[in-house]
């Protein structure tokens, strides 16, 4: 380190914290210099020619010379493959016990003495050099995984390895986590190491808070899903092929993924997007269901500063006839910034407050950090100390950062007992009148003058009782956290539901809430990066998450907030948000046009509510995400794989985004079918392009003909929105009402201790507590159009109220 850090250091977090950063990363590289030995030589090696295989359930072991691997093909249609002894378990990712072997799916010899496992779905292949094929039940090979090779240390310890595949050349890639560069991801490196860049960050960033190897790959002849499941710090590498032209061959798409640990193992599933999401989320876990107040608009700013404050901005929305379901207090309301404490000359009666709020329907959540300050009195370091609940390095001492509190040391969330000791905490934000909480900076996160922002690799972490390093558990950190708080919330009030959403995460992290993008730049770049995260974690099955309305740091123009504002409005999570030198962000201070335009989107998103809602129990039940890619019901559309600046909502709505400056009109790619302008009536027809006016006062929003939508009428209740069906085309749409509590879902975690310990929440959802679905049809007879109820008893007319739109005849009803 030179004195050029140094300055940086201590103009980022000034003087003393600055000083305590340089501290604290020499701390680190030393701690790691005593506690991870160099790998020194390494002996490279491949599993060899195969020798041999044992039919098991569902597939066999295949034996090579150097390796032996296990495939398998569950019920469901999965596949797992694991090498070297490897299976589904222990994993963070899975929830529940893996699905069952295919009993009817056998191993059996193949050509060029390889071997083969058939299925219903799926056709797995595996030559004598121990590549593996994925093919569809017609013998199209989708994926081609060549013979993987492993890096060992001569003198022992974790092997790193990379496993190269080939897909077809016209595939797209999605996934991977949080992507602000996406949602197709290019041809580059993708870093497995969740990452607080420090500050904000736009579309050439990477990597971000949350990173997952789970990759989705869309073409031609089909699509799958493909997970490896480690939890080490790794890279995938990306290169799209390229068809021939004339006589010319083709080019394969490639992925590479490499790890630096952890066992070779992967997932695949195949077939259609909603078919993969549906299968994803029943080996990772349903997604927790927000309450019904988390899919209205939500207001943070870090620096209220004061209750005061608080009341006047709420003041300020109700005064002008602005909805607002929650308002969300950052670090500032904190003692010194200390976790589980007030301010209590700036907060002097926090749950009057939280009453008050609630009494004009108003929720309060909270930020929580990992960190806890290490201060003798501070009853949080005190409890944990006493409890042994703190991570360790290598030679038994403390493991020690520094965050905004100053130097503080970090819960182990990888204990059992750690996690129930940390979720008792969560007793006083509720006594303090908190409805929901907003876990921030667990990637983890140690402030440092240079290198990685996180703890030394060389710290120990239990792992369930298994034992290992940071190197194995800081991608899941922050998932392991979701967990304890989710548990502790469900412990301390089993009646309510739990609303909690986390900035770091892993796969699985919809088990127990959403997340949001994080310090998104401010800036047009930042506005369309909001997309990208939110589309792209949908597909690796978080379907509730949304950005930082008008940026993290700096001040938005009025048009860019704006524009950002209409985004917001549309996805699961409306919520604004600024650093605490980034100014005030009420849709007021930017102006009356604004202001009236925002209100605009808000009033919109309320009529909305219960489409979120039932968006949200589909989620639940099918594991399909709110915003979906446009190609989600047309994965062979070339044109709509490659069409980025819109999604739809649901089946029902496609949702077009001003993400340029000055544009007040937008060209806009149509999926197949007749769509109409949900302000202008105007129909048109899909597939291909239109250019559609996108005045400052909305964005171009269209429904889908036929469709059926649920709404807030003026009286508050639920109608039917329906969209004029084409003549022999029939429509419909869903309706799923809140379940109130938590007695519809029995989302029932396995006791601490009980059964195997996999680092996960068992979820039994029996299906007579399953919420009730309304299942509408829409026809049109003539001049008439028919709406209908299906029911087990048979097919009734609709007894909601029913309101049409779109073109009828020669106009518009």
């Amino acid at each position: 380190m030179d004195g050029r850090e140094l300055v940086r250091s201590v103009k980022v977090f000034g003087a003393v914290r600055g000083l305590r950063a340089v501290r604290s990363a020499w701390r680190r590289r030393r701690t790691d210099a005593w506690g991870l030995p160099p790998r020194g030589a390494e002996r490279a090696r491949v599993p060899g020619m195969g020798v041999g295989a044992e039919p098991l359930p569902g597939g066999g072991v295949v034996r090579f010379a150097r390796s032996r691997l296990r495939v398998r093909v569950a019920v469901d249609g999965s596949v797992f493959w694991g090498w070297d002894g490897a299976e589904p378990e222990p994993s963070y990712a899975l929830a529940g016990t893996p699905p069952a072997a295919d009993p009817r799916a056998e191993l059996e010899p193949d050509k060029d003495g390889g071997w083969r496992v058939v299925s219903q779905r799926v056709t797995v292949a595996v030559s004598r050099q121990g590549a593996v094929e994925v093919r569809t039940p017609g013998g199209v090979v989708l994926r081609r995984e060549l013979p993987p090779r492993w890096w060992e240390p001569v003198a022992g310890g974790p092997a790193r390895w990379s496993q190269r595949a080939e897909v077809c050349a016209d595939a797209r890639f999605f996934g991977l986590g949080g992507r602000a560069s996406g949602p197709r991801l290019r041809d580059g490196t993708y870093r497995l190491w969740n990452t607080d860049p420090g500050g904000g960050f736009g579309p050439g960033d990477d990597p971000l808070y949350i990173t997952m190897p789970v990759q989705m790959v869309v073409a031609d002849a089909g699509a799958h899903l493909a997970f490896y499941d480690t939890t080490w710090d790794g890279g995938v590498v990306l290169r799209e092929g390229e068809e021939g032209a004339g006589s010319g061959h083709d080019r394969p798409g490639t992925v590479e993924v490499r790890a630096s640990g952890g066992p070779l193992r992967c997932w695949v599933v195949v077939g259609t997007p909603p078919r993969l999401l549906r299968t994803w989320t029943g080996l990772t876990g349903a997604p927790v269901l927000p309450p019904s107040w988390a899919l209205g608009p939500q207001h943070a700013r870090w620096g209220f500063g004061s209750e005061r404050e608080v009341r006047r901005v709420v003041a300020g929305y109700r005064e002008r006839g602005l909805p607002l379901s929650a308002l969300h207090l950052d670090i500032d309301h904190f003692d010194g910034h200390r976790v589980f404490t007030v301010d209590s000359e700036r907060f002097p009666d926090l749950p009057g407050l939280a009453r008050d709020l609630d009494g004009e329907g108003v929720r309060l959540v909270s930020i929580v950090d990992p960190a806890v300050k290490a201060e003798p009195g501070n009853a949080v370091y005190d409890s944990g100390s006493a409890a042994d609940a703190f991570v360790r390095d290598a030679r038994g001492r403390r493991v020690r950062g520094v965050v905004w509190p100053g130097e503080c040391v970090y819960p182990d969330f990888t204990e059992p007992r750690v996690r129930a000791w940390w979720g008792g905490l969560y007793a006083e934000r509720l006594a303090q009148g908190f409805a929901g909480v907003w876990h921030d900076m667990n990637e983890p996160v140690s402030f440092a003058a240079f290198g990685d922002t996180t703890l030394p690799r060389s710290a120990r972490h239990a792992l369930e009782g298994r034992g290992g390093d940071h190197r194995e558990a800081h991608n899941v950190y922050g998932l392991a956290m979701a967990r304890a708080g989710y548990e502790g919330l469900r412990r301390l009030r089993p009646d309510e539901r739990p609303f909690l959403f986390s900035r770091s995460g892993w796969v699985g992290m919809q088990r127990y809430g959403g997340t949001w993008s994080g310090d998104v730049s401010t800036g047009w770049p930042g506005l369309r990066a909001s997309l990208s995260l939110v589309i792209g974690l949908g597909l690796c099955g978080v379907p509730y998450s949304g950005p930082d309305v008008g940026g993290f740091d700096g001040s938005p123009s009025a048009e860019l907030y704006l524009r950002w504002f209409q985004l917001g409005a549309y996805l699961p999570l409306f919520r604004t948000h600024a650093a605490i030198d980034a100014g005030r962000r009420e849709p007021w201070e930017f102006g009356p046009e604004v202001l009236s335009h925002a209100r605009a989107a808000l009033l919109e998103r309320e009529r909305l509510h219960p489409y979120f809602v039932t968006l949200a129990q589909l989620a639940r039940l099918t594991g399909a995400p709110y915003v979906r890619p446009l190609w989600w019901n047309a994965p062979r559309d070339r044109a709509l794989r490659d069409c980025e600046d819109a999604f739809l909502l649901g089946d029902a709505l496609l949702v077009a985004p001003v993400l340029e400056r000055g544009a007040d009109r937008r060209a806009v790619r149509l999926p197949r079918g007749r769509w109409y302008d949900t302000v202008t009536g105007q129909a048109h027809e899909g597939p291909g392009q239109v250019l559609l006016d996108a005045p400052l006062s909305r964005i171009p929003v269209l429904a889908r003909a036929g469709a059926v939508i649920p709404v807030r009428g003026a009286d508050g209740g639920v109608e039917l929105e329906v969209w004029a069906p084409v003549v022999g085309r029939p429509g419909g749409g869903l309706v799923v009402g809140d379940c109130g509590g938590v007695s519809a879902w029995a989302e029932g975690a396995r006791p601490e201790g009980e059964g195997r310990q996999t680092g996960r929440s068992e979820v039994e959802r029996p299906e007579a507590e399953l919420p009730e679905v309304e299942r509408y049809t829409s026809r049109l007879e003539g001049d008439r159009v028919v709406v209908e109820l299906v029911t087990a008893q048979g097919v009734v007319t609709a007894s909601r109220p029913v309101r049409l739109r779109g073109r009828l005849g020669s106009g518009y009803a």
